[in-house]
């Protein structure tokens, strides 16, 4: 019976996961936009490893934290691909938006890959991606902690970007805190809504959103 069912249990459950790291680059659905409150990823893990988008000479908001290859069930990752990797040079000319050439690096490595885009193609379209976003003005300047729904910080990127509607956003909460707003794109960087695989709405009544430093 044990013997039987086994074999069941395994396909109902992989559908569930990531695809295996290796696939083809370029074979992917839509995009995911992922912009980092770099506050909480300071307070986090930033802090802890003096690393330089933590610095108090910066005051960055939400940054880009990568632009994710996606399909409509699980996702691509550190795909195979003929591009060479980019140069220290193109990682650092993308720190203002990222924060650190060290996450750019990482993002081509285990993201850029599966795009099937060159490294500096891959670089320069999130940093459009990125651009396309109005990040509210509210959070540019929130200049103290507060705790609010997490529903609010989706709602004011709605407010700020005509087009974008509820189910092609996700904010996501980490140890309580804001930690990141995650917005569905085709493949030509137009809003698209999410599948179920990206739509993980933080729920929290009080979330934690430090100020900018």
């Amino acid at each position: 019976m044990r013997k039987t069912l086994l074999p069941l249990i395994l396909s109902l459950l992989l559908p569930l996961t990531a695809a295996a790291d290796g696939e083809k680059a370029g074979d992917f659905d839509y995009y995911v936009l992922s912009l980092g409150w770099s506050s909480t990823w300071c307070s986090l893990t930033g802090d802890a490893r003096r690393d330089a988008q933590c610095d108090a000479r910066h005051d960055h908001s939400f940054t880009l934290h990568g632009l994710w290859p996606q399909y409509e069930r699980g996702w691509p990752s550190y795909c195979r691909t003929a591009e060479r990797d980019p140069t220290r040079a193109e990682s650092a000319a993308m720190a203002d938006i990222t924060g650190s050439a060290g996450l750019a690096w990482y993002e081509w490595k285990k993201h850029g890959r599966c795009s099937g885009l060159s490294a500096r193609a891959y670089f320069a379209t999130a940093r459009m991606a990125y651009d396309s976003i109005t990040i509210p003005e509210v959070f540019r300047r929130l200049n103290r902690d507060v705790k609010l729904p997490a529903r609010v910080v989706q709602e004011a990127f709605i407010d700020s970007n005509p087009g974008l509607r509820p189910e092609m956003i996700t904010i996501t909460c980490d140890q309580g805190m804001i930690q990141e707003a995650r917005i569905c794109m085709t493949k030509d960087l137009e809003p698209r809504a999410c599948s179920s695989d990206s739509a993980r709405d933080c729920q929290l009544p009080d979330a934690l959103m430090e100020a900018v430093r």
